[in-house]
């Protein structure tokens, strides 16, 4: 209800009735199809084509293949979650408009600048990796080129000049930028199956022995002080390499390959029938690259030995080309690496995406600068786009990307905690409301996305969760300071946003 408690809910009806809001009208655009080349063109990055070889030589041997089902399993109990939310809600936000309508405001803009984690933070990351494999595709053609140049203060110039091509091709429009992320997720899609399709002529059965290796204490999964795991500072166990708990600690690492299928239901209010095509968009994506996922660590483990994949002492990474090169395929190293590079776009893309989508519910809520909220010519939210695409690119352009894929699990974790206890409450509290969809099972699945995003988050690193709460300390400050006080829902009860000043001709505008 609205008023000036941190727990005022902005009701579903409001949502949905502010979706066609003159000047802040976004087109709907966007098909199940649509939808389903979104998610996948998002899975399907960095996770596949970085972590994959290297968890399964450092931490899981064969048995990674199992991590990423343990690990598609809390995405898909999440992801059940996020369809029955998203085809009852379709407002453009996700887990932030999800949590406005369950748990108040407080939270939902606890869940809003969560996010800023997991879109925002995770295209700065992605956009630099995506720099780096620019880097190596140029010199497979020949060209010494190096796409991060100075001394002290370096800048990474690839990172930012993808980052501007993606954010001019999101001002222009969601239909076209699903229409480019078609082209570039197909070329990827084809590069995985022949990593798929070539790889399994090269396996050896005696690779897979033993599955799941011995435990080794310490070695590369063993850390001390804050840069072990949250389980492992609590319980006192110094963790392990391989066994069983290696492989579910692999889980944790490889969740990351998962990331942004929940970007899906961010485009909920853009798509034309959101009640069918959302939770079809969530769960196809999902399922279609939990098979690509598995299928290729089957084929990368069975190819090589598990130990040829760890981290050799100078700090190199395995990669999926490390096991063709093993084998005597070099070629196949190049088009890896193309195929990674077109992989990498599109994920900075629908990040980007995503974060636009989550700032715009949040300024036509008041809670961020209201004019933020206004759409340009092409129906997207331009301004927000602009000011998202230079914070993205100053972050990718001049910062190293450290440990933010840690930073971007935990974000993401919460978020998928949230949202599955968002649907109990509103299951409680709008039992009316039309659901396109509804997760069943309830309440045990919902109570089994929890406890499963909660195992993944106990294993990630002491200091990841230092890190996470200096954030979001900073975000409770920016709401008491700012969001609060300016909130539409707290001021009127409603969520309008203001229009802009009409200005008539020959008269110059007020300010």
């Amino acid at each position: 209800m609205p008023g000036n408690g941190l727990w005022r809910t902005k009701s579903i009806e409001q949502s949905i009735a502010d979706t066609d809001e003159p000047g802040t009208k976004l087109r709907k655009d966007l098909t199940a199809w649509d939808l389903t080349v979104f998610g996948v063109a998002v899975v399907i990055g960095a996770g596949i084509f970085t972590l994959t070889a290297s968890t399964a030589g450092n931490i899981a041997g064969p048995s990674v293949s199992l991590s990423f089902v343990l690990a598609a399993i809390a995405c898909a109990l999440a992801a059940l979650c996020y369809a029955e939310f998203a085809s009852t809600v379709p407002v453009a936000g996700s887990a932030y408009t999800f949590s406005y309508a369950t748990f108040g405001e407080f939270a939902a803009w606890i869940i809003g600048w969560d996010l800023v984690l997991e879109f925002a933070v995770g295209s700065a990351a992605v956009a630099k990796g995506w720099s780096a494999y620019l880097q190596t595709t140029l010199g497979l053609m020949g060209l010494d080129v190096k796409t991060e140049v100075g001394s002290g203060i370096k800048f990474d110039w690839g990172a930012v000049l993808l980052v501007a091509v993606l954010t001019a091709l999101l001002i222009i429009g969601t239909k076209l930028s699903s229409r480019v992320s078609a082209v570039i997720t197909a070329i990827k899609v084809a590069v995985v199956l022949l990593v798929i399709v070539l790889g399994i002529t090269y396996i050896k059965a005696e690779n897979y022995s033993p599955f799941i290796p011995p435990a080794a204490v310490g070695g590369p999964a063993a850390h001390t002080g804050v840069e072990q795991s949250l389980f492992s500072l609590i319980t006192g166990y110094s963790g392990s390499t391989y066994g069983v708990l290696g492989m579910l600690a692999a889980a944790s690492i490889v969740f990351f390959a998962f990331i942004g299928f929940d970007v899906v239901a961010t485009t909920a209010e853009e798509t034309k029938n959101p009640q069918k095509a959302v939770p079809r968009g969530i769960l196809g994506s999902l399922a279609i690259v939990t098979v690509l996922y598995v299928a290729v660590t089957l084929v990368i483990t069975g190819m090589v030995p598990y130990t040829k994949l760890a981290t050799q002492p100078d700090g190199t990474r395995a990669t999926l080309a490390s096991a063709f090169s093993d084998n005597g395929v070099d070629w196949a190293a190049t088009v890896i690496s193309v195929g990674a590079l077109a992989g990498l776009t599109t994920v900075v893309m629908v990040l980007m995406l995503g974060q636009s989508r989550v700032l715009f519910a949040m300024s036509r809520d008041g809670l961020l600068p209201r004019k933020l909220a206004k759409t340009g010519s092409h129906g997207t939210p331009t301004r927000i786009t602009i000011i998202i695409g230079v914070l993205v690119a100053v972050a990718a352009g001049f910062f190293p990307a450290g440990k933010l894929e840690e930073m971007v699990n935990v974000g993401t974790l919460f978020a998928f905690i949230l949202v599955s206890a968002g649907v109990l409450v509103l299951r409680k509290t709008r039992p009316d409301l039309s659901r396109g969809f509804r997760v069943p099972l309830v309440p045990l699945v919902p109570i089994l996305a929890i406890l499963a995003c909660l195992w993944l988050m106990l294993n990630l690193t002491a200091l990841t969760w230092i890190r996470f709460l200096i954030w979001m300390a900073l975000g409770v400050v920016v709401y008491f300071v700012y969001s609060r006080r300016n909130s539409v829902l707290g001021k009127t009860g409603q969520s309008k946003v203001e229009p802009e000043p009409v200005v008539k001709h020959g008269e110059e505008p007020g300010i």
